[in-house]
Parts: C-alpha cells; sequence; structure tokens
C-alpha cells in the first residue's frame, strides 16, 4: 500500500507542485483495493486515482500546464506468486497515460525474470540491484541531476527494466509489444536524442577484425547448428533460404551477443551505379543487438573430466521478420574464436541453433473444449525431426482462469534403436545432441513469464479475465516453446484442476461474497414477498431454493441484472467485455455464491437449533428439579433471583432492549470500530432467534403431550394402536398441519419469527464479514494510538443496524408506498430487497462489493423512518397497515 500512499500525497492539497516528479512502486495495488470491501477504502481508492486522471488533463488554460504533467510513475508487479495484489491491481492503465508511465511485471524485468511473493520483492537481490542501477542511471551526466523530462525518465525506465522479448514477438498473433515501444517510436525529441545515443552496433571494445575469422562455411540448408566456438562465420542465402513460405528466421544461442556471436544482414546488389558506389560497410546492418536475453537453465553436466556435456540452455534468442530482412540477400552469423573472450571464462558448451521457418507449421491454436477435455484426455502434439525452432501454442482461454500442465518429452534425436540398452539411455544421448527446451508465456497484463528447461510444468499467467475492465487479449494467451529441430518431442497439455480452483477463488473471492449478499437479499424478499401476500413465510433455506428454479425465478434474479449491466457498461463507457467468457464466470460465481450461501445457513441453523434443544430440555430439568426440591438454601437463591428480576431498571432493560441495543452498537461502530459494533448485533439477533426457537420447541413439545393425552383418554392404554399414533424422528419437533385459510398458531407463528430473524441475522453476519480484514488491521495497530472510524463505514453501519433492530420482522417493517403510474398497487418491503439484491450484483460485477453495504443502509433508514411515521400514525389514531398477526388469540 505505499506506493498508493504516495501518490494519495502527491495530489494532497498542502504538497506543494512539482515536490515529487518520479514514484517507481513495488507491488502496490493502484486501480482498486486488494480486498475491495470496506467502503471507506474503496471511496478512497476512487478519489485518488479520480484526482490523478485530472491531474493529467489539460486546463482552459493553455499557458498553464497540467499539475501532474511532470510526474512519471512505474508499477512493478510480483506476478503470479503474489497473492495480495495481482497484477490487475498494479497496473496503471486508465490512471496514468502511457507517455508518463507504464507496469511491468518482475518474471518480465530484465536480469530478475522471476515471480516473487508480495513480502519478497522488498528483498529480492536481483530485483533491488537491477531497482539500483535503473535509479543511478535516472541521473543527467551533464549536470548530474535527474531528468528534468519525463520522456527522457520514461525512457530509462523502459530502456533498464522492460524486456525487448515482447517487441520480438509483435509479428505473432495476440501479441503485441509494450506501451513504451509507442513512446520510443514517437517523435518526441527527448526520448530520440537518448535513442540516438543508445548506439545499435557493439560496442568499440569488442570490434572484430577479419583476420580473426578462419575460412568462411556457406549453409545451404534452413538450419544452422554451431557446436564450438570456432571462430568461422556463416553464410545462409536469405533468398533461396526464405522461399516456399519461410520467410521467418530464428536464432537462440547460449553465446554471449557481441563478444560470442555476431549477426549481419548483407544487401543485395543494385542496377543502379549511385547506390554501388556506397562503401558495403555501410549498407551492411547488424542486428546483433536485436538480440534479446533471457533467463538460462542450470549449467550441463559433465559425467566425467573430458566427456562430452550436455547442450546448455540457451540464454538469448533473435527473431527476424520478412519485414526486417526485406532487401538483403545474405545474413552471416559469426562466431569468435574461444581465446577472444576477455573478462570471463568462456562457456563449458558452445550452443547456436538457427533457422527459416513458416510460422504457420508451428501453430496450434487450442480452443476451449480442447482445454476442458485435456483434463481427463491429454492433448497430445508430436513434433518430428526438423520441425520449426518456434512452436507457437495459442490458448483460446487464459491461462490464469485456466491452468494447464505443459511436458515435453523427447521421443528422438536422429539416433537408431540398437537394444534395450540404446532405448533406455536415449533421452541421456538426446540431452547430448539437443538443447532444452524453452517456454514464453505472454499475458497482455503481466507480461512475460519465461521458463527455462521445460519438461514438465505448470504454466499459468497473472491475469485477470471475465472482468469489466478486462485489457484487449486479456481472454487469451500465447505460449512459445523454443524446441531444438535436431530432436522430435511429444508435446502433452492437461488441464490442471486443482490450480484453476486455486486461481478462480484467488480472482473472484470479493465478488463470490458480494453475491451472496445478494443471494439473502433475494432470499428475504421472498420472505417478505409471503407476508404481504398473507402466505406462510418460508425459512430463508427455502426461499433460495425457489430463486434457483431454473425456470422464470433463476432468469429473473441472474441473467436479467447481468444484460443490464453490460447494456449500461456499454452506453456509457463503451467497454465490451468478451460476452461469453463474462457470462459464464458470473453464473458460475453467482452458483458458488449460492452453495456458500446455503452452506453458512445450514451450519447456523445447526448451531442454533443445537442450543435451544439444549436450552429447553435444560430448563424442563430444572423446573421439575425445582418443585421436588425442599432445601431453603434453593428456594432463597431464587426468592433473591426473582426479587432482583422484578427491579425497575431491571424491567426497563427488558422490555427496551431496542433501545439499549441500539445505543451499544452505534457507539461501538461510531468510536471504536465497525465491526465489534455489528459484532454485538449479531449477538442480539443470535438471543431473539434463540428465544424464539426455544418458545417453538417448548410450544411444540406441550402439543404433543396434551395430544398424547388426549388420545391416551379416548382410546385407552392400547398398547398397538399407541405405536401407531406415535411420531418418530424431527417430527416431534414441527409444528402440526394447518389449513392455509387458518390462523397462525402460536408454535408457527414462533417458527416465522425465527425464520425472518434468521434471515437477517445471516445477513449481518455477511455485513460483518466485510469489516474483518479491516478489524485485524486495527488490532495490529491498536498500541499506535486512538483513531475513530470513518465516517462513511459508521454512517452505513448506523444504517445496518437500524435495519438489523426494525427491520428484523415482517410486522416491524411493512412499510408500503405506491408506484408512480401505477393506481392503487402498493409496494412493500420485497421491492426494496428486490433492488437491493440487484444494486448487490451489479457492484459485484463492478469489482465494487463494498457497495453492497449501501444498500442495506438505504433499507435500514427505510424501516426506521417507516416505524417513526407508523407510531405518529398512532398517535394520531389512524388505522394500521399491518395485515396479518402473528399468531391467533
Amino acid at each position: 500500500m505505499g506506493g498508493f500512499v504516495a501518490r494519495a500525497a502527491l495530489v494532497h492539497p498542502g504538497l506543494r507542485k512539482a515536490a515529487v516528479e518520479t514514484i517507481l512502486t513495488l507491488s502496490s495495488p493502484h486501480q482498486y483495493p486488494p480486498v475491495a470491501l470496506q467502503p471507506s477504502l474503496g471511496q478512497f481508492f476512487s478519489h485518488v486515482n479520480e484526482q490523478w486522471r485530472i491531474g493529467y488533463m489539460t486546463g482552459e488554460s493553455r499557458t498553464s500546464s497540467p499539475k501532474l504533467s511532470n510526474v512519471v510513475v512505474v508499477s512493478v508487479s510480483g506476478g503470479i506468486h503474489d497473492y495480495q495484489v495481482r497484477s490487475r491491481l498494479a497496473s496503471l492503465d486508465g490512471i496514468v497515460p502511457s507517455t508518463h508511465g507504464f507496469m511491468v511485471g518482475s518474471s518480465s524485468v530484465k536480469n530478475v525474470w522471476l515471480s516473487m511473493e508480495h513480502q519478497s520483492i522488498l528483498w529480492c537481490n536481483q530485483l533491488a540491484v537491477q531497482v539500483a542501477h535503473t535509479l543511478l542511471s535516472m541521473i543527467d551526466p551533464v549536470d548530474r541531476q535527474p531528468f528534468f523530462s519525463s520522456q527522457k525518465r520514461v525512457f530509462v525506465f523502459a530502456k533498464m527494466l522492460q524486456s525487448a522479448v515482447p517487441q520480438s514477438l509483435s509479428w505473432m498473433n495476440h501479441v503485441s509489444g509494450s506501451q513504451s515501444s509507442n513512446l520510443l517510436s514517437s517523435d518526441t525529441r527527448d526520448a530520440g536524442e537518448l535513442q540516438r545515443n543508445d548506439s545499435r552496433f557493439c560496442p568499440p571494445s569488442v570490434q572484430w577484425t577479419s583476420d580473426g575469422l578462419e575460412k568462411d562455411l556457406h549453409i545451404p540448408s534452413n538450419l544452422v547448428t554451431v557446436l564450438a566456438m570456432d571462430g568461422r562465420r556463416r553464410w545462409l542465402d536469405i533468398k533461396k533460404l526464405g522461399s516456399n513460405g519461410k520467410g521467418h528466421f530464428v536464432f537462440a544461442t547460449n553465446l554471449a551477443p557481441c563478444s560470442g556471436v555476431r549477426i549481419h544482414l548483407w544487401p543485395e546488389k543494385h542496377h543502379s551505379s549511385i547506390q554501388n558506389e556506397i562503401p558495403a560497410s555501410k549498407k551492411i546492418v547488424e542486428v546483433t543487438l536485436k538480440m534479446v536475453q533471457i533467463p538460462a537453465g542450470p549449467a550441463p553436466k559433465q559425467v566425467e573430466p573430458g566427456s562430452q556435456t550436455e547442450q546448455p540452455a540457451p540464454s538469448a534468442f533473435l527473431l527476424l521478420s520478412p519485414e526486417d530482412m526485406s532487401g538483403f540477400h545474405f545474413m552471416t552469423i559469426s562466431v569468435a574464436s574461444r581465446p577472444m573472450i576477455s573478462g570471463r571464462p568462456p562457456p563449458a558448451a558452445s550452443m547456436a541453433v538457427g533457422q527459416f521457418f513458416n510460422p504457420a507449421e508451428g501453430t496450434s491454436a487450442l480452443s476451449v473444449g480442447k482445454i476442458v477435455r485435456s483434463s481427463y484426455v491429454s492433448e497430445e502434439i508430436f513434433l518430428k525431426e526438423d520441425h520449426p525452432l518456434a512452436l507457437t501454442l495459442s490458448f483460446s482461454v487464459s491461462l490464469g482462469l485456466l491452468p494447464v500442465i505443459l511436458s515435453l518429452g523427447t521421443t528422438g534425436c536422429g539416433i537408431k534403436n540398437i537394444g534395450d540398452q540404446m532405448e533406455a539411455d536415449k533421452n541421456n544421448l538426446c540431452k547430448l545432441r539437443c538443447f532444452p527446451p524453452v517456454a514464453l508465456a505472454w499475458d497482455s497484463v503481466s507480461g512475460l513469464h519465461i521458463i527455462p528447461n521445460i519438461y514438465s510444468e505448470t504454466v499459468v499467467v497473472d491475469s485477470s479475465p471475465a472482468t469489466w475492465d478486462s485489457h484487449q487479449g486479456a481472454e487469451r494467451t500465447t505460449v512459445l516453446v523454443l524446441a531444438d529441430p535436431h530432436c522430435s518431442y511429444k508435446v502433452t497439455l492437461r488441464a490442471s484442476l486443482g490450480a484453476a480452483t486455486s486461481r478462480f477463488f484467488l480472482l473472484y473471492s470479493s465478488e463470490i461474497l458480494g453475491f451472496m449478499i445478494a443471494v439473502v437479499l433475494f432470499g428475504l424478499m421472498r420472505q417478505s414477498s409471503a407476508w404481504e401476500l398473507d402466505c406462510s413465510v418460508p425459512s430463508i433455506l427455502s426461499a433460495i431454493e425457489i430463486n434457483l428454479k431454473l425456470s422464470s425465478p433463476w432468469m429473473f434474479l441472474c441473467f436479467t441484472p447481468i444484460l443490464l449491466f453490460l447494456a449500461f457498461l456499454f452506453l456509457t463507457t463503451g467497454q465490451n467485455p468478451r460476452f461469453g467468457t463474462f457470462l459464464f464466470v458470473t453464473v458460475i460465481c453467482y452458483i458458488i455464491a449460492n452453495g456458500f450461501t446455503i452452506l453458512l445457513i445450514l451450519c447456523s441453523k445447526l448451531i442454533l437449533y443445537v442450543a435451544a434443544i439444549l436450552h429447553v430440555f435444560v430448563k424442563r430439568r430444572w423446573q421439575s428439579w425445582e418443585d421436588g426440591t425442599q432445601s431453603p438454601f434453593i428456594r432463597q437463591f431464587l426468592a433473591f433471583s426473582f426479587s432482583f428480576q422484578s427491579l425497575k431498571i431491571v424491567q426497563m432493560t427488558k422490555n427496551n432492549t431496542n433501545i439499549v441495543v441500539a445505543f451499544a452498537t452505534i457507539s461501538l461502530v461510531c468510536f471504536v470500530h465497525p465491526a465489534i459494533g455489528l459484532g454485538l448485533l449479531l449477538l442480539s439477533h443470535s438471543l431473539h432467534a434463540h428465544s424464539a426457537l426455544c418458545s417453538f420447541l417448548g410450544a411444540s413439545f406441550r402439543n404433543i403431550a396434551q395430544k398424547k393425552g388426549l388420545y391416551k383418554s379416548k382410546m385407552g392404554n392400547n398398547p398397538i394402536l399407541l405405536s401407531k399414533s406415535k411420531p418418530d424422528g424431527i417430527e416431534q419437533l414441527l409444528p402440526m398441519d394447518d389449513s392455509p385459510t387458518a390462523a397462525k398458531s402460536f408454535t408457527d407463528s414462533q417458527l416465522e419469527v425465527f425464520d425472518c430473524r434468521h434471515g437477517i441475522m445471516i445477513l449481518h453476519l455477511l455485513a460483518t464479514l466485510m469489516f474483518v480484514p479491516s478489524l485485524v488491521a486495527w488490532l495490529q495497530r491498536i498500541g499506535v494510538g486512538p483513531r475513530f472510524p470513518w465516517f462513511v463505514d459508521s454512517a452505513l453501519c448506523v444504517g445496518v443496524i437500524l435495519h438489523g433492530l426494525f427491520g428484523a420482522q415482517p410486522s416491524a417493517s411493512c412499510m408500503s408506498f405506491k408506484l408512480p403510474g401505477r393506481r392503487g398497487h402498493e409496494v412493500g418491503p420485497s421491492f426494496l430487497y428486490l433492488l437491493g439484491g440487484y444494486y448487490s450484483f451489479v457492484s459485484s460485477m463492478a469489482l465494487a462489493p463494498y457497495r453492497a453495504l449501501y444498500a442495506m443502509a438505504v433499507i435500514g433508514f427505510i424501516c426506521f423512518a417507516s416505524r417513526i411515521l407508523e407510531i405518529r400514525g398512532k398517535m394520531r389514531g389512524e388505522p394500521s397497515s399491518r395485515k396479518r398477526h402473528w399468531h391467533r388469540h
């Protein structure tokens, strides 16, 4: 959160302009809070981000520059191992223009190539060194001050942090260059000056002379291989080898660019005499520095001194498109001789493989059906020898949502099978001939993720698909595999359901909690609707079951808000998320929310029933023991307890429990912490539900006993008849069935009271859980100093408390009003719960589940106002609007 605090301080009115001009954040959330459950924190993020958007806008006066026009922000995310701040949260899109900042994942940072946890990003040595070098590069060598131009600073950050791999893969589908590439290609004077100073040629210290090269080699095939630092130059005919659609060239090596290997493009001969007069040295283009560095795997093993070592993993690769080689006839690959490497010992084994290839031959498109089917039947791809060096796997679903296990097994390397021993040692022999495969996974949000020496690995990217603000291409993932053409491979793909489940809950847990609140509000709508129609009030569990029917309830409560949200999103913001993926993920989240809500209801109901049964049992035993005891001490103690209960203050407290609870809870949410006040409200709900359930069980026991006694008096002591009439199991605890038109009995009314109170208790339990992360942080800084809660949190919690006090029973909240344009049609609490459920549903899809508290607070204030109006109406003698009583008199 430190990076966001720095951005918040920069837009504070008390900070002077240009006090801070460069901000570098490490794993800091910028778009939303990591857990968007607290209203005040969500509003604070929205306010700060809006101020930043305004700060980059040009004002009405053309003479004055925007407030943040010279501020540069660079965000570094932790990647797939950072479970607290995902890459989507660390993004700067929509907040900072691409000309003033960008976001880069730690797995894409040069010389780092690692994804890291939220805390380890602070002390990771590779990242700390690279950041230190970047900050030192921000100093202008002329005046020894940081660069004043924002374009120069962005250029330095992009050069030092971002890898050139995305630009090299720009010819592939669904892969685009980084944002900084757009800046570097622009005609800005400051960035162009630095770009010109950054030479495209190798430094003079490693310039080679023609005397250092031995006899040149002509390569007739489209595949070139280097197995030693032999000091030779290989010639390749671009026109000949790049024909038949094989116009792309890829080169993978473990030799260092410039000092170990150099690549040049030679122009074709022109018929114009003017062109021929230009020296050949000026027409030759060196593309060595276009090679991009990638992390190499472990050093190759050597079984014994003097024996052949395994092929080393590539540490750099080069990709050239037909546009890059247009106008050139030849390509030369010059390899240094072994003594020419200075400053460090030469590598134990040298390797370089180049190939002209057709990208279409090595591209495999994997649809959603294939990926899902691979979870139980693996998808297999066979690569024969002389296959394309670059294999492109295009996944139609993001690997951040559905990770896959990618396995590459060597099936051959040009060695004939002679005997079982040879077959057993084939894998080891192929390692001596072919370099280990490398996988490069690209995601539009988190960037690049490189996996060296990949033989069996779970490939996952840190993307967040199926959200309303998903990036273009966030629904797809492209994986480039560099595999040696000298070997044949069996590529196996299998979807990892375990990794997919963990990723799903990591990405959409807050959205699921918001949907749970919508599910409970829809259930309360069913209960209130039954009360308004003078029908039996169902339990909250039965109400949710009715809403899950695949007929009109499901369409009305699930698909309608989704379609309305998408239509509103398209008309207001122009965002158009991928409909199929968005609909699928939203429906799955809603189904999971229903499941978790049902599980929560069953657990709470079990606890309440067990406590009520124990209470009734102990109370009946106590009464029987009290009637039979003759101890004077016990009688004196009971008399004292009766006298204490008869005190006036005790009687006032028992008769005005709502006032006591309101005073205590509102004081806690306003001056201590909202979670503590809501916890006390939950305790009050639990006691009321427990009391109603005990009354129901006690009355049920009495009714059963009375019916048994009446049956015995009429039928005698016939054991056969008694055994047939005796109910068993839980049926003894349930009320007797009444006709639909009969008034409710006392047992039925108490059960309805319990069901209504139980539904409100579940709703407020979810509201309390939304403040638990804030409560944990509050407990950690409890010794720092007193601090009152945010006003927004306190005000919303007051509304929730009023809903719990005045809306826990339908009879206490049966407000009604007429809709405009509909004569005589009254709308009760069910309509408010329906609107609240819709609002919570839409807020969860908008990645702001904390707004569900707004709906609960508004319902609570309406209940309170309705209760006040009802009391004033009674004082004036107006008839009550209640349509029914709780039980027959």
